[in-house]
């Protein structure tokens, strides 16, 4: 009752997307009651059609590019749409397309003679001299067609957008004069995207830019170049394991670079999904979450090599060796904290350690920095059978965990319920993990200390995050600290303790 009034009010003011999300949201448990109905009434659909439909079918080119194959993105609002009409999957050489109907982002695709200039922040397409390319009216003498992007997947935050730099999509008619000769000529396609925004915060940068370019540039099996608008040195040398394996090209600085590159097929955006997950539905060779993890696996096994070899090396000569352990002696569940100091820091984590190792986990206290490198990271909980941590953006890492295997502990801090379940429960469920979400009281929050014990901050946070994101971030992120009831939360420590060893038991029996 609550979401539905806040959409009238959204609705009334004006705010028609933020009355959509409102709206979507609220019936997400709608869709996903139908959704086999739904699926059944398509399925019997396109039967009774394929007759009718089947000579169509099969005079389509089978050579048509793979570039375009593209299904509607899931909004990631009721996360069960299934909607496979491509809105750009046929496309004539010489022409832009572009998909603006999506929440989250805008995409568009050029083939034919692509060239980039980025001292007008422009990419051009050049047709031949007398071709209209269905344009019913030319733009500005020989253009054909001016679009106008910001590829950055978080179309929906107007204040965030300000900040992304636009790129001018033109389709201009070749004149015998070519302003723009090439300077580097790729046969290969090139996707275009944006590491501005929110970038500098690991959660974005695996939501908003990592993902999506693996879920835009899957398909290209690595035989694609990137250009990155707000090109970052250190962002590159962050992911430097993981783009070789989603390019096997050095990505360009698209600003930095004044040379003329060109293609003959570019897409200009990134698709997404949903939050930190991948949907097989929507990919072509129906990818999902777990293979975007193992790809992960791949890119950092290498290094984590390296460091496993370097630390075995300082142990050896005259350092004395880790005792073995011996054959009747189970190895003990690794558990790893992901600790946080200042907000939402949990203030009583030796305590919390103690106990965890009462029950029977080897504990691993682990704060990473934004300078950590993240194979280390990966490292840590690649090889770990919990994590617990605080709601907050290094939940991402949930991301380097063992799908079908592994446990992960959320604390969820007062008024951040939806927020953990959205960016970081449901997702940790779609990779395969065992999902923990521990809500604590009103009195293991530091907020008690600081408000009377019927101010709605304590009793009704829901009703303080209807006043805006600005609200939320400043009391139930910024300022809350979290002391644990070990009473309490011994009893998730003693399920996910239970849960692993059941695992580990039906491992070496399957051995």
């Amino acid at each position: 009752m609550v979401q539905h009034q806040r959409y009238n009010q959204l609705k009334n003011g004006g705010d028609e997307e933020a009355a959509t999300l409102v709206f979507v949201w609220t019936n997400r448990g709608y869709y996903r009651r139908r959704r086999p109905k739904i699926l059944s009434f398509l399925l019997l659909s396109l039967i009774s059609c394929g007759f009718i439909l089947a000579p169509h079918f099969f005079s389509f080119s089978s050579a048509l590019s793979h570039l375009y194959f593209f299904g509607v993105q899931n909004d990631g609002l009721s996360g069960d749409l299934d909607v496979n009409a491509p809105l750009c999957s046929s496309i004539s050489n010489g022409s832009v397309c572009c998909d603006r109907s999506h929440f989250r982002s805008d995409i568009c695709f050029m083939k034919g003679d692509i060239r980039t200039h980025s001292p007008t922040s422009s990419v051009f397409l050049y047709s031949p001299k007398n071709s209209d390319n269905n344009v019913s009216s030319t733009v500005d003498g020989d253009e054909l067609q001016h679009e106008k992007i910001k590829p950055y997947t978080r179309k929906w935050e107007t204040s965030i957008m300000a900040t992304i730099d636009e790129l001018n999509l033109i389709s201009k008619r070749r004149n015998s004069d070519v302003d723009h000769s090439c300077d580097v000529i790729h046969d290969v396609p090139a996707v275009i995207f944006s590491t501005g925004g929110y970038t500098g915060n690991v959660y974005h940068e695996f939501n908003d830019g990592i993902i999506p370019l693996y879920i835009t540039s899957q398909q290209f099996n690595t035989e694609v170049v990137f250009v990155i608008l707000e090109y970052h040195d250190w962002w590159v040398m962050k992911y430097a394991d993981i783009l070789p394996h989603l390019s096997s090209y050095p990505p360009i600085d698209f600003n930095g670079d004044n040379r003329t590159h060109c293609f003959t097929e570019a897409i200009t955006g990134l698709r997404i999904h949903d939050e930190l997950t991948v949907d097989p539905i929507l990919m072509k060779n129906n990818e999902s979450i777990v293979d975007f993890r193992n790809l992960l696996d791949r890119a950092y096994r290498p290094r984590i090599t390296g460091l496993i070899r370097k630390a075995q090396e300082k142990t050896s000569g005259c350092a004395l060796a880790t005792p073995k352990r011996m054959h009747n002696q189970p190895k003990k569940p690794k558990l790893v904290i992901l600790s946080r100091k200042g907000s939402r820091a949990i203030t009583n984590q030796n305590i919390l350690v103690k106990a965890a190792e009462e029950i029977g986990f080897e504990v691993r206290v682990l704060r990473p920095e934004p300078t950590t490198e993240l194979a280390k990271i990966y490292m840590e909980l690649n090889s770990s059978d919990a994590m617990i941590g605080v709601h907050g953006a290094a939940m991402t890492h949930f991301l380097f965990m063992r799908p079908r295997c592994s446990v992960f502990i959320q604390v969820i801090p007062l008024g951040t319920d939806w927020a953990a379940e959205t960016y970081y429960g449901e997702p940790a469920r779609k990779l395969g993990l065992k999902y923990i979400g521990y809500k604590i009281s009103r009195r293991e929050s530091s907020l008690v200390d600081e408000y009377d014990k019927d101010d709605p901050v304590l009793t009704d946070p829901s009703s303080l995050n209807q006043k805006g994101w600005e609200y939320t971030k400043k009391i139930y992120l910024e300022r809350q600290t979290v002391k644990l009831d070990l009473t309490r939360f011994r009893k998730r420590l003693l399920r996910a303790y239970d849960y692993i060893t059941r695992i580990h038991l039906q491992s070496q029996h399957l051995a």
